[in-house]
């Protein structure tokens, strides 16, 4: 298996085999070798790594895109994290990091996400 298969049943496996195709078109929809690279490189090498475990590399994901304030990354990496174990307890926790470290602020844009990404979460079940 290649890193883009690899990565392929990765993101299968975090996002849920109802979303990954709609996922993986909005990253073609503009630049193809987009696609092709965030699923090998992303997917395939760093998700699949073995040092920490998924549900710990979310939480670090969150804090990281959180601090950066990346909202498109961050709403798909707040719905992996759930996905990947993350109690809502846990997020909050992550969240407190970035408060204390790239401000509040920052801090705040991820929970009113969060509270959007749970929102739609209720919505569907």
């Amino acid at each position: 298996m290649n890193d883009y298969e690899r990565g392929q049943a990765q993101f299968r496996k975090m996002v849920g085999d109802d979303r990954i195709d709609a996922l993986r078109e909005r990253f073609k929809s503009v630049c193809p070798d987009f696609e092709t690279e965030v699923v090998t490189v992303v997917g395939g090498r760093i998700w699949t790594r073995s040092g920490i475990d998924l549900k710990t590399r979310s939480l670090c994901s969150i804090c990281v895109l959180a601090a950066l304030g990346r909202d498109n990354a961050l709403k798909l990496n707040l719905e992996m994290a759930l996905n990947n174990g993350a109690s809502l307890r846990e997020i909050f926790e992550a969240l407190f990091q970035v408060a204390a470290y790239a401000g509040f602020p920052a801090a705040w844009d991820a929970l009113v996400m969060l509270e959007a990404v749970l929102d739609e979460r209720d919505g569907a079940a």
